[in-house]
């Protein structure tokens, strides 16, 4: 016997060429025929359940990218149940019409999936004092949310509370975005966490991870594999619900999701894999997995830094001043070390809960993995 599922809609299936297998099985008593079942002929009891299965969902997201590429309804209604969000790509909403915007909107919203515009063009409406307007316009065409990031501006609270409250005013959820697009200018973890914490005091209960195109960019390094060091300094402050984490490679998203569990939240996900994706949160691999490599770097630099990193990484928690004491090293000195290994992602600051006006560095160990 073979093992096979469908989901039927409307009386089709995704694979083409399992059509006439189901339509013969519709006769079978024993198999329920309606829109959303999954006919699972063998195995089914080995299956995850997905945890977060009704949508809307809290956790467990998937964000998927629009970048104007052909979509068959009858095929994009099986995977719809997969997706709970859908960008469209970049400065796109400005190249096309609005009526050709408000039918593809509506084209989403018919499959229940919520529809939003990136963070480039709220900077740019930001930039332009045009922010009102935009938010108006976006209204109009059937949005339902809108991306707010600092990568071209910086914004100070009073600015953010604003942008908010106009947003939020015209019924459009807002959500932040922290992270850089540029690879030469990235933000260090403690400046990272510092946006973070301002992204959700403004009432924002999920925070994007900027990746842009997944290389050199945010938790991604020059080859695109995961900086664990930096997502450990995320979530030993913040719960993994809390991100949604941008993912454009395949073993990007399998690395996350075998990191986090089904529940990982996982944006820029482009609809050719959506499929991988919702096999691997129930507990199938992809052939993207095989290869996730969960390598640790050891720290780079001078010999004062990977001297310092040895001090913290054996005496943590450890003040600057007992640091100076055990090194020798001058103050200036062991201040360069530890900025840099806070930007190698190897070392997290933390207040002195004994003394508010001290601070003591903690090194990321890998069995917090």
């Amino acid at each position: 016997m073979i093992y096979f599922s469908v989901n039927c809609l409307n009386g089709s299936v995704l694979d083409h060429n399992l059509r006439y297998l189901y339509h013969n099985c519709l006769d079978m008593p024993q198999i329920p025929n309606m829109c959303g079942i999954y006919h699972n002929f063998l195995l089914n009891d080995l299956i995850k359940d997905r945890i977060d299965e009704q949508k809307p969902r809290k956790e467990g997201l998937s964000y998927i990218i629009d970048k104007l590429q052909g979509l068959d309804k009858e095929d994009f209604g099986s995977l719809a149940p997969f997706i709970d969000v859908v960008k469209i790509y970049g400065s796109l909403p400005f190249l096309i019409s609005d009526s050709v915007l408000e039918k593809k909107i509506k084209f989403y919203h018919d499959f229940d999936i919520l529809v939003s515009i990136g963070s480039t063009i709220g900077e740019f409406a930001i930039l332009e004092d045009s922010l009102d307007r935009f938010v108006k316009e976006t209204k109009k065409v059937g949005f339902d949310i809108i991306e707010i990031g600092e990568n071209n501006i910086q914004l100070n609270m009073d600015q953010k509370k604003k942008i908010s409250e106009t947003i939020l005013s015209k019924n459009i959820d807002i959500q932040w975005k922290v992270g850089k697009k540029d690879p030469r200018h990235q933000l260090g973890i403690d400046r990272t966490l510092s946006m973070i914490h301002d992204a959700l005091k403004m009432s924002s209960n999920k925070v994007i991870i900027e990746a842009n195109e997944g290389i050199n960019v945010g938790i991604y390094d020059e080859n695109g594999a995961i900086k664990w060091n930096f997502v450990v300094a995320l979530t030993s402050k913040y719960p993994p619900r809390t991100f949604v984490f941008e993912a454009p490679f395949e073993p990007q998203q399998s690395a996350l999701i075998a990191e986090f569990g089904q529940r990982v939240n996982l944006a820029e996900i482009h609809p050719d894999v959506i499929a991988s994706v919702e096999s691997q949160r129930r507990g199938f691999l992809s052939k993207s997995s095989f290869g996730v490599s969960y390598t640790r770097k050891d720290p780079t630099g001078g010999p004062a830094a990977k001297f310092i990193y040895y001090i913290i990484k054996t005496k943590y928690p450890i003040e600057q001043g007992e640091l100076m004491n055990l090194s020798h090293l001058p103050r200036r000195t062991v201040q360069g070390a530890i900025e840099e290994l806070k930007k190698q992602g190897l070392v997290i600051e933390r207040i002195n809960l004994e003394d508010a006006r001290k601070k003591v560095y903690t090194a990321v160990q890998s069995d917090w993995l």
